[in-house]
């Protein structure tokens, strides 16, 4: 498509999961009460809505309250609530009964794909972009050229007066497997369900290791020992024990949308003391519930006098070698000193995520980028010169708090970004 053909968007959205999906519904509303029009575009690589696929496990539950869905915090009376959406469904009584707050991650990746459907017109899906370019009208750069591209190779070019970034964290491969990663023996969790089922486990003796020590590790650990009746499972981590996550009220707290301010408000090395302070409520920590369900399991194999499932805390990862055989691991216990080395038919790193910035497609741009961290609104800081506002979903918890890369302020945040954008669209509408 030639520059001279693309269609011009108010806003538009690089990836379409919750957090966009949040800002859609924003969007909406902020333009509807300020009576502005405001014409925005998602852009999504997956070919439909689908939220952590790969880990839409049967037994798993969300660790917070479906109070704080995509809206309620913010507009409990929105037609876009998790309460809503069991009425449409049908079920709300029936959810009542289940007296609980965490309902399934599969329910609630259908309630997020039931909000994403209201909004099927202003996506577009399997779509990768690639490159943003700074549009240039004399000194000043008044929009930014997008460029996608889909999974057969076709290019689409776009015009945006602004955009948000929303893509989530690039699945993380400990540099020890790096030489390894397009083996599909060794696949990361983002992608277990698929990749576990063509893994040629069932009905056989095969042994998995499951490297990390944090929720996914814990379920894909309980999840292989249901799947696999003969399989025998290795969990490897770093520390001493599985530790539970702090969810307790007053911890809690600071995952409230209020305790952004707080944290914003500190200078840079007392925000980094209070992110390392509270990471036992996100990081490498696995929901209390979860750990009592493992440890039966390992208590019922002592019991029975079969291990299948082995846990080797204190394990840092040395040397990995990939044979016909399978993929070897040679693993050093950090106290004791000795080593061990094991053959496994398939290992899952369920070593969660890096959400590193800035993303490659933005290095066109780059030059007028004057901060790396964000201001309070989530929009980068840019030279004088650069219109377009560019905003960052889920990339600040440095300068935003452990929540911004949590569902818990999603309701807020989306409109905080939503009336930064429109105040913008408002300005050039009175220059016009």
């Amino acid at each position: 498509m030639s520059h001279q053909l693309a269609i011009e968007h108010d806003v538009v959205g690089v990836g379409f999961g919750p957090s966009n999906l949040a800002l859609a519904i924003a969007l909406d509303e902020c333009a509807s009460r300020s009576r502005l029009k405001c014409a925005p575009l998602f852009v999504e690589r997956q070919p439909h809505f689908t939220w952590h696929g790969g880990m839409l496990l049967p037994d798993s539950d969300m660790q917070i309250s479906f109070l704080k869905d995509l809206v309620s915090l913010r507009d409990p009376t929105s037609p876009f609530t998790f309460v809503n959406y069991l009425h449409k469904r049908g079920r709300l009584l029936d959810f009542i009964n289940c007296r609980t707050f965490h309902p399934s991650r599969i329910e609630f990746n259908d309630y997020l794909r039931w909000v994403a459907d209201q909004f099927k017109s202003r996506i577009a899906y399997g779509e990768t972009i690639v490159a943003v370019e700074p549009v240039i009208a004399g000194q000043t750069v008044t929009s930014l050229r997008v460029h996608s591209r889909t999974p057969a190779g076709g290019e689409t070019v776009r015009l945006a007066r602004n955009l948000v970034v929303a893509v989530g964290g690039q699945p993380y491969v400990p540099q020890v497997f790096a030489k390894m990663a397009g083996d599909p023996r060794l696949f990361h969790t983002s992608r277990y369900l698929d990749a576990v089922e063509r893994a040629g486990l069932e009905g056989r003796a095969a042994r998995v290791a499951v490297i990390g020590g944090g929720q996914s590790a814990t379920e894909v650990t309980v999840d292989l020992h249901g799947r696999f009746a003969q399989a025998r499972v290795d969990l490897i981590f770093r520390g001493h024990a599985l530790k539970p996550s702090d969810s307790s009220p007053f911890v809690n707290e600071i995952f409230n949308p209020d305790y952004t301010d707080f944290i914003y408000a500190q200078p840079s090395e007392r925000r980094d003391a209070i992110v390392r302070n509270f990471r036992n409520t996100n990081y490498a920590v696995v929901d209390s519930d979860l750990l009592d369900q493992l440890y039966r399991l390992l208590y019922q194999q002592r019991v029975g006098g079969e291990t299948r499932v082995a846990l080797h805390p204190r394990s840092e990862i040395t040397e990995v070698h990939a044979t016909p055989d399978g993929i070897e691991i040679s693993l050093l216990d950090k106290f004791g000193g000795e080593t061990r080395r094991s053959t496994y038919d398939a290992v899952v790193l369920a070593t969660g995520y890096d959400r590193e910035t800035p993303h490659a497609f933005l290095e066109p741009v780059q030059r007028y980028i004057r901060d790396s961290v964000p201001d309070r609104n989530y929009r980068l800081v840019t030279s004088p010169a650069f219109r377009p506002q560019i905003h960052l979903q889920g990339y600040s918890e440095a300068s935003h708090g452990l929540s911004d890369t949590l569902l818990s302020v999603l309701a807020v945040r989306s409109q905080e970004i939503a009336e930064s954008l429109l105040a913008t669209i408002s300005r050039r509408e009175l220059i016009a």
